[in-house]
């Protein structure tokens, strides 16, 4: 895993979930929701999930190939904030 996770960003554990009764599961990075996964997807997510539980980082890199390539540097700023 040293090899996709270089700057060891997954360490910190920014991503999140929770499932939902209805079997949806809900991704947060660092506490905001940025994605819903639904149906079939969700269910072979928490099948993964619980395959590799206790391994906290491989969990970290599930959740961060599920979401894909979401953040790309280009998003912009409040307008408090710089």
């Amino acid at each position: 895993m040293s090899d996709i996770d270089k700057r060891n960003r997954l360490s910190e554990e920014p991503f999140s979930y929770q499932i939902t009764k209805k079997g949806t599961v809900l991704i947060q990075y660092e506490g905001k929701q940025i994605k819903i996964v639904k149906e079939k997807e969700a269910e072979r997510l928490i099948a993964r999930i619980q395959e590799v539980e206790r391994n906290t980082p491989e969990v970290q890199l599930l959740l961060a190939k599920i979401t894909g390539n979401f953040k790309r540097g280009n998003e912009r700023l409040g307008k408090n904030k710089k």
